[in-house]
């Protein structure tokens, strides 16, 4: 069993940056593939990143690659999402997920944090 909470998120201008940290409770998070997911009003959970338990595996949408980038601290029981060169788009309420599967898929995921959010103005 693990229990996620998300912060950082907060409201940037068009280009800017924030780093979205995931701190995870419970001694198997290192045993857990996680991802980052978000969700924009009207619309659909979408993928956003993964990495694997170990850290040396991840995956990203194609909306995200070359600016975002995630990471974990197994030590520190956290993950990370850096999201730089942010666009209008990307605003949404972005959540990250704990999982037994490597995958983009939203029903992969077992475990959830109250989300976080992220509004980048133009």
């Amino acid at each position: 069993q693990v229990q996620l909470v998300e912060s950082g998120g907060g409201l940037v201008q068009a280009g800017g940056s924030l780093r979205l940290p995931c701190a995870a409770s419970g001694r198997t998070f290192s045993s857990f593939n996680m991802g980052w997911f978000r969700q924009a009003p009207g619309k659909e959970r979408e993928f956003v990143a993964a990495i694997s338990w170990s850290g040396s595996s991840t995956y990203y949408a194609n909306s995200v690659k070359g600016r975002f980038t995630i990471s974990r601290d197994n030590a520190k029981n956290k993950m990370y999402l850096q999201m730089n060169s942010l666009k209008p788009e990307d605003t949404a309420v972005y959540y990250c997920a704990a999982g037994s599967f490597f995958s983009t898929a939203v029903g992969d995921y077992t475990h959830w944090g109250q989300g976080t959010q992220v509004t980048v103005s133009s």
